[in-house]
């Protein structure tokens, strides 16, 4: 994901907290320390978020408050028709449990 230029402080103000209904809507469906990172030079976000399982994240996408939420941050980052953060995966080269 990224950011549009210019709207890196409006996208951080954003999460300072995040709506408290959203946050239950995460733990709700398993999500455990979830951060978000901005590289500030190129505005590219990197999340990480520990899951119980895909399928519930996956679920989370359906749920009415993350489609609000995606709607509020639509004009600060690229989004699709419905308004989904443009979001590319990303290869894991290493992993150390």
């Amino acid at each position: 994901m990224s950011v549009h230029a210019g709207s890196e402080a409006e996208y951080a103000r954003r999460h300072q907290p995040i709506w408290e209904e959203l946050a239950a809507a995460l733990t709700a469906h398993g999500v455990h320390n979830y951060s978000i990172f901005l590289h500030p030079e190129t505005r590219q976000l990197f999340a990480y978020a520990e899951i119980e399982s895909e399928a519930r994240w996956a679920e989370i996408a359906s749920t009415e408050v993350c489609q609000r939420w995606w709607k509020h941050m639509r004009e600060l980052m690229p989004a699709d028709a419905t308004n989904r953060p443009i979001a590319t995966p990303l290869k894991e080269v290493f992993h150390l449990d």
